[in-house]
């Protein structure tokens, strides 16, 4: 089997000068004892269904784990699933803590902790990235952006104890230098069978399409990069042997895997001869081509997740987000469906452009298409993004513990928040009340898919408008 190499938009990063790296192998050998590490994937304090019940792997903390256990040793905490911090940091060299916005503060509540204890505290992931300033002072260090990147001098200043304030790379790694995750850092959590049964799965990094409210352009600029195709479908492999069988479900967690349609579609047409089922975040790009969800169904993809967004042009034209056609949502939705595969779409609003007659396109355009798991959250400007600094003036709080696109933010041009929340809760009930599940599911076969959808019927029935303040 021959596999196409894969491209890439940057030059290939010599992450350090041989004597970098020389030095860095001598500092270790010379260490009596390896140093220990702590890393731990924070809880968030949302009152919503963020981090309750079954969660995801977190893959970028695996990876963190996977590249810091080379040179010592590590304990992984995953708050999420009960994982309890130690209130004595004592038996660890190095506290590193991940964070994205609504978990922050309790990142920085563990930090400040461990720094009172002097240890040496490192930040990253999304929000330290963004507000770098302001996650320093709970932290000794932070991470901007991928720790691959910076590691062999991150890892050098750990050794010889003299850490800078921020660490970030002047290029980017190539992703076929990365190493392949090692689970068993997770798995080996008592309560490890909390995880969702879905193996996280990275083929790309980057999105160059530029939304303004994402923060994936913030972290790596325009910069698009693969892993070699055989380095995916090899991971698969292992996988499969791992679990001891092929039906082995994957989810891709790339920012935009469908960006490079040859890329792509070479990875799904190899794919196809593994016998796997896989779900992952997708554009529109070029899904309102039949022969892409095609080939998608018969590579095992059961599951798509879609960012509609809006039913409103204009309010898509303010999003920068050029992939979303409203001519084409139709074709997209049917070329999916065609070949079995369902849609998670997700829907915002608290756009400036947004009306109560935008909340009934959505209804309408839900129902006559049938979405499977429609997702609805409210416009939520993130640190970091253009938008951010756009909406700064009518944001009405930062406590990011309520940055998780469930709470109101700040008030619409064409509505008062009470109509627009008042609208938001109905929607969401409307869509999820029992009469329109059995209508949006008929035909679809028994998985976890309905599973959700009664979930969702059980939480919206409770929600009233105050939830969202």
């Amino acid at each position: 089997m021959q596999i196409i190499q894969s491209e890439t938009l940057v030059s290939p990063l010599d992450t350090a000068s041989n004597s970098s790296e020389e030095l860095l192998h001598q500092l270790a050998a010379q260490q009596k004892s390896r140093k220990k590490w702590l890393l731990i994937q924070p809880v968030s304090n949302t009152s919503m269904m963020v981090d309750s019940g079954t969660v995801s792997m977190p893959l970028n903390l695996i990876m963190v784990a996977t590249i810091v256990g080379t040179l010592f040793d590590v304990t992984f905490i995953d708050e999420r699933l009960g994982d309890k911090i130690p209130e004595d940091f004592s038996g660890f060299d190095v506290i590193a803590i991940t964070s994205r916005t609504l978990n922050a503060s309790q990142a920085y509540r563990i930090g400040d902790r461990a720094l009172k204890q002097g240890k040496t505290v490192i930040l990253g992931g999304v929000h330290p990235t963004m507000l770098n300033e302001e996650a320093s002072l709970h932290c000794t260090s932070v991470v901007y952006g991928e720790i691959e990147s910076i590691w062999t001098e991150l890892a050098t200043d750990v050794l010889k104890g003299k850490m800078q304030q921020v660490y970030r790379a002047k290029e980017l790694k190539s992703m076929s230098d990365m190493h392949r995750p090692d689970f068993s850092y997770a798995l080996s959590s008592k309560s490890s069978k909390k995880y969702s049964s879905r193996i996280p799965l990275l083929a790309t990094k980057g999105c160059p399409v530029g939304c303004n409210f994402c923060t994936t352009p913030t972290i790596y600029g325009k910069n698009y990069r693969y892993r070699e195709l055989d380095l995916v479908l090899d991971e698969m492999r292992y996988h499969q042997e791992r679990v001891g069988k092929k039906n082995v479900n994957f989810s891709f967690m790339d920012d935009n895997i469908s960006f490079r349609p040859k890329y792509f579609m070479t990875l799904l047409e190899e794919m196809a001869k593994l016998g796997v089922h896989w779900n992952a975040n997708i554009s529109m790009n070029f899904l309102d081509k039949p022969e892409v969800a095609e080939l998608a169904g018969r590579s095992g993809c059961d599951l798509l997740s879609i960012g509609f967004e809006s039913l409103n042009p204009e309010t898509l034209k303010t999003l920068h987000k050029g992939s979303n056609r409203l001519s084409n949502y139709e074709q997209v939705v049917s070329n999916l469906h065609k070949n079995k595969i369902a849609i998670q779409g997700y829907f915002m609003f608290g756009f400036d452009n947004d009306t109560e007659e935008s909340f009934q396109l959505t209804y309408d355009f839900i129902m006559k298409n049938k979405i499977e798991f429609p997702v609805f959250s409210l416009v939520t400007p993130f640190p970091g993004t253009p938008y951010f600094d756009e909406m700064k003036p009518r944001i009405r709080h930062f406590d990011w513990d309520k940055y998780d696109t469930y709470h109101y933010m700040f008030e619409p041009t064409n509505m008062t928040g009470e109509k627009m929340l008042s609208n938001f809760v109905k929607l969401q009930k409307e869509v999820y009340k029992g009469g329109a599940i059995m209508q949006r599911m008929a035909g679809k076969p028994l998985n976890w898919v309905w599973l959700a959808n009664y979930a969702m019927n059980r939480f919206t029935s409770k929600l009233t408008p105050e939830y969202y303040y």
